[in-house]
């Protein structure tokens, strides 16, 4: 990649790469402890609602200069400080910002920092996956259009599988299945923030003092954030997901081979070029051998005999046949390895990873009987989780979108287990979000573009 090349480079010229980020929290407190030990890279503005907060995980990331004293990130620039602010809009658009980071997780929020960062004429990075699988494909139309660089968050897990995909690719090989591990039971589709820290593991002191959000958390625990980022891997990279969503198979990475490829060929997938996520939990709760809870990986088919011998002769972990392969990465960084999206952008003017179509959504499921006049709480919370569909599913079904499915209020009571349609909730249909997704549906509506 030669990044570390062209970083030293920018350093040498005493003008760093300035960035300015949107939403303080864990993810953006990683990144903020490695941009420090990246010369050539200054985070020179950081915006939160909670700016004692972001003072806060600043400090912990070890900037000891954080404070409000300058008037703009060019200021801050030159103090070797960092301008705070509590408007987002305001930060996209100051002078001496290069390129931003949305780190909100609110898809509602996201769809309009990108639309500003198109005014503003600002390169965006999407750690908010959310606001990516909500209305992505048009949001990185209208960045290209605006000659700017929308990009998917490297550390992440969706960026780094397609980064599996695109080797795969690139090197002659089919791709059977891409996706990433997590720790799943069935029952965990009905996990709320009151329940999440004894399902992921972890004590609940402990999670409040590493400020863990229980609400994030437990989209990962409930099935939700899996969803979405694979459908964020699925619409970056044109893998079409099963119409009845992730199974997430117990499965281990000495397995991946023989377990992620079609059922014609001895697997568990309905068909080759897909998604999966696989759970480091047998369904009666024990733990599953070599387990990738934390990792990522792609399996892929060999063309031929020979490359199957290929295989073979340096290492590769195959199925049975020894014609399907499997390359996995166990862990990911998230925000410590944010830097390389950064370079990617600044230096590359290329995304790691963005939409290009649309051929996967993720849709509200109620998580227990949901009564009329009930208000939804959206991703995480105690009454819907989100599950993986095809975007023509989605569009034929009239499915919510679950980063629709927050402060709005049900029509008629929805069973446990039941989608919940765009019909059953009362919407504001002026408000710019859901303006942008009708658009986006309008766009790259699957059926009318034969995907």
């Amino acid at each position: 990649m030669n990044f570390h090349r062209y970083i030293s480079a920018r350093h040498a010229t005493g003008k760093p790469v300035s960035v300015g980020v949107i939403g303080a929290g864990k993810f953006t407190s990683m990144f903020f402890a490695q941009a420090q030990r990246t010369p050539g890279i200054a985070v020179s503005a950081v915006c939160d609602i909670d700016l004692a907060r972001a003072t806060q995980n600043l400090k912990r990331a070890g900037y000891t200069a954080a404070d409000t004293k300058p008037t703009s990130p060019v200021d801050a620039l030159q103090q070797g400080t960092v301008w705070l602010s509590e408007d987002a809009f305001e930060l996209i658009g100051a002078d001496g910002v290069d390129v931003v980071i949305d780190a909100t997780g609110d898809p509602i929020a996201g769809i309009s920092h990108v639309l500003a960062a198109c005014d503003a004429e600002r390169h965006i990075i999407m750690v908010n996956v959310e606001a990516d699988v909500l209305a992505g494909p048009l949001l990185a139309k209208r960045a290209e259009e605006s000659g700017i660089v929308y990009s998917l968050a490297y550390g992440d897990q969706p960026a780094l599988i397609i980064e599996l995909v695109d080797w795969a690719q690139m090197a002659g090989f089919d791709v059977t299945c891409a996706g990433k591990g997590t720790k799943y039971l069935p029952s965990y589709h009905s996990s709320t923030p009151d329940t999440v820290w004894q399902h992921y593991g972890i004590a609940a002191d402990v999670a409040k003092c590493a400020g863990m959000n229980p609400k994030m958390f437990n989209s990962f625990i409930d099935g939700t954030k899996s969803a979405i980022e694979m459908a964020a891997v699925a619409n970056a990279t044109a893998l079409l997901p099963s119409e009845n969503g992730l199974s997430f198979p117990p499965c281990g990475r000495n397995v991946l081979a023989e377990t992620l490829k079609p059922t014609v060929a001895g697997g568990l997938l309905d068909h080759k070029g897909t998604v999966e996520v696989i759970s480091s939990l047998h369904r009666d709760g024990t733990a599953v051998k070599e387990d990738l809870r934390w990792g990522v990986y792609v399996t892929f088919e060999g063309s031929s005999t020979y490359v199957g011998e290929c295989f073979r002769d340096y290492g590769l972990e195959t199925d049975s046949s020894g014609q399907y392969a499997a390359l996995y990465r166990p862990y990911h960084l998230i925000g410590l390895e944010l830097g390389i999206s950064v370079g990617s952008v600044i230096f590359k003017g290329e995304p790691t990873g963005a939409p290009r179509g649309w051929y996967a959504d993720v849709v509200s499921i109620a998580k227990r009987d949901l009564s009329e006049g009930e208000v939804l709480d959206g991703e995480g919370g105690a009454t819907v989780w989100g599950k993986l569909t095809t975007a023509a599913a989605s569009c034929k079904t009239a499915a919510l979108p679950i980063g629709l499915a927050k402060h709005v209020r049900l029509r008629q009571p929805i069973s446990a287990g039941g989608l919940i349609r765009w019909s059953d909730v009362e919407l504001d249909e002026h408000s710019p979000a859901i303006a942008v997704r009708r658009e986006m549906e309008k766009v790259f509506d699957p059926r009318l573009n034969k995907i």
